[in-house]
């Protein structure tokens, strides 16, 4: 296992509740897994853990095991070396990542030799090697890229600069937090055929992070649907956009825009996401879901399994079918709100 995320509880000073409550979560090589949810709920936290990056003061329970090592207890030169040949993060905005008044040429050439060290013959052989990483990852004229700055490069160019400083050091692990969310459709599906691509060649582990369901159910082999710091659900991505079972994952269905098929109305969920000063004793989705019942204001969250494959983290899980709207729509039948068989990859709105 590739990265193996084992019940993390990450807790905050003066915090209601935990940040992360037992999350629970698995990559395999060669693997893309999606994780979803709101803002707030979790997901960038959960794949920093993976590099050892926490907020300052947290308090952690569990283990974060990455090709077999526990990266909590991981401090100094081990985990700088963990991070730098291990795992890598691609973020959402390429432009925090890159110094604007340096060359992106040096950007890369930093993660091959670090600052200060290496000869001038190990400098210039890492600048060979940062011009084949722009070309690997579909720049056109990397030489000329590489002397060039921030600023005379467009977003879906920079995206690509990121995605090979990512790579520089051979990473098994990569971690894509909404790494195609600010760029227009067309560049999107770009990223989105090199990540394949290159997932493929080097047999890249992908940790897919999306506000996006219909996206993931398309890229990812597997799904797994976070909120207010907890899994509420993991399937495989398919079957998860067809026959999802926590009403929270049909909320997110319900709420999301879609290309093709029957016209629908769009739904929100009502209410908004918890906060960390919002303290709940049982389901913290009680207050949104059209299901609950007063039981679920006290009932632990734990994953329970599904007989088709995958958890489902609610307790009426027996009771309510697979799939659907979250509740019946005021007017219409069923299948005014089916959904497709096979999702499109769209842009997020």
């Amino acid at each position: 296992m590739l990265l193996d995320i084992e019940n993390l509880t990450v807790h905050l000073p003066g915090a209601a509740r935990p940040l992360l409550a037992e999350v629970s979560l698995q990559v395999r090589t060669g693997e893309v897994v999606g994780l979803v949810g709101e803002s707030g709920s979790g997901k960038s936290t959960t794949a920093k853990a993976a590099l050892g990056i926490l907020p300052d003061g947290a308090r952690t329970e569990g283990r974060v095991l990455v090709d077999g090592a526990d990266v909590l207890p991981m401090t100094g030169t081990r985990l700088r070396e963990h991070r730098a040949r291990t795992v890598a993060m691609v973020h959402q905005d390429p432009r925090s990542a890159l110094n604007p008044v340096r060359r992106v040429g040096d950007f890369l050439v930093e993660r091959l030799v670090r600052p200060g060290e290496g000869s001038g013959r190990e400098r210039r052989r890492a600048l060979g090697t940062a011009i084949g990483l722009l070309d690997a990852v579909g720049l056109p004229d990397p030489e000329r890229r590489v002397r060039q700055r921030p600023h005379e490069m467009s977003g879906g160019m920079l995206q690509r600069v990121v995605i090979a400083g990512a790579l520089a050091a051979e990473p098994r692990l990569l971690l894509a937090d909404e790494a195609t969310s600010a760029l227009d459709v067309t560049t999107q599906a770009e990223i989105l055929a090199l990540l394949r691509r290159l997932r493929e060649q080097r047999e890249l582990g992908m940790l897919f992070i999306t506000h996006d369901l219909h996206l993931a159910a398309a890229y990812c082999d597997r799904v797994y649907v976070m909120y207010a710091g907890r899994v509420v659900e993991e399937q495989q991505a398919q079957r998860l956009f067809a026959h999802a079972r926590h009403p929270y994952t049909r909320g997110l269905l319900d709420c999301s825009p879609e290309l093709g098929g029957t016209p629908r109305a769009i739904r929100p969920i009502p209410g908004r996401p918890p906060s960390l000063a919002d303290a709940f004793p049982g389901c913290p989705f009680t207050a949104r879901c059209p299901h609950s019942e007063p039981t679920c204001e006290t009932w632990t969250p734990e994953p329970l399994p599904l007989a088709d494959a995958g958890t489902a983290a609610c307790r009426r899980i027996g009771e309510l079918p697979p799939g659907g709207p979250l509740d019946k729509p005021a007017t219409g039948t069923t299948e005014d709100h089916a959904q497709p068989s096979e999702p499109a990859v769209r842009s997020t709105p």
